[in-house]
């Protein structure tokens, strides 16, 4: 419950009065430049104006090829210049002007895309933080997994994988079966003769003593 409300409260990260973020870390892992803003910087504010979500484009999100083209910003917001608040990871695409950003909380399942409504404000800002250098290849960048599967999702999974399973078992039952089948059917037709032609009358016991003395 406390995650989902930090969710829902500071997409717009509110201000250090209200009990929001106090500064805002800005690092290129890619060309490993930094640079840092407090909450009194007016480019504090106008960041977190232009990394503001568009609720249009809540279900969407870049294709990775794009991603994988695209440098990447990692911009973490602190409450009380010590603890994470939010962290939004900003993609400058390589092809275009449009820029991704891909935003989460601590304590949330999923994370949220959306694109920046000005991009070349968004740009110009991030090169005068001194944070869009020139990539030296040794810095990596992390690119966020997609959402997890909805509940009824995985439910309907682990039950066609159950079904499947099922199906398998009885199969492997069946055809172990098979064996015992034809080697019970093969013994039945080697003893046959022997049943049929075996005197089992005399094998019966007589009345009387079993052995008897004769004159030599």
């Amino acid at each position: 419950m406390l995650g989902a409300l930090l969710a829902v409260t500071v997409w717009g990260a509110p201000s250090a009065s209200a009990g929001g973020p106090t500064s805002v870390l800005v690092v290129s892992p890619e060309s490993r430049e930094t640079a840092s803003l407090y909450c009194s910087d007016e480019r504090y504010a106008e960041l977190d104006r232009l990394l503001g979500p568009s609720s249009a484009d809540t279900r969407t999100r870049p294709s990775e090829e794009k991603l994988l083209a695209a440098r990447q910003i990692n911009v973490t917001w602190m409450a009380h210049d010590v603890s994470p608040w939010r962290l939004d990871q900003v993609y400058p695409l390589a092809d275009g002007d449009q820029v991704w950003i891909h935003s989460e909380v601590p304590e949330a399942v999923n994370g949220h895309w959306h694109r920046t409504k000005n991009p070349a404000q968004l740009r110009a800002l991030l090169t005068d933080l001194g944070v869009m250098g020139k990539v030296s290849g040794e810095g990596h960048a992390i690119i966020p997994a997609p959402a997890q599967e909805s509940e009824s999702d995985a439910g309907a999974a682990d039950t066609e994988s159950a079904s499947l399973s099922s199906t398998a078992d009885d199969d492997t039952e069946w055809w172990w079966a098979i064996p015992g089948l034809a080697a019970g059917a093969v013994l039945a037709l080697v003893l046959r003769p022997f049943v049929l032609g075996k005197p089992w009358g005399r094998l019966r016991a007589e009345p009387g003593p079993r052995q008897e003395l004769r004159d030599v």
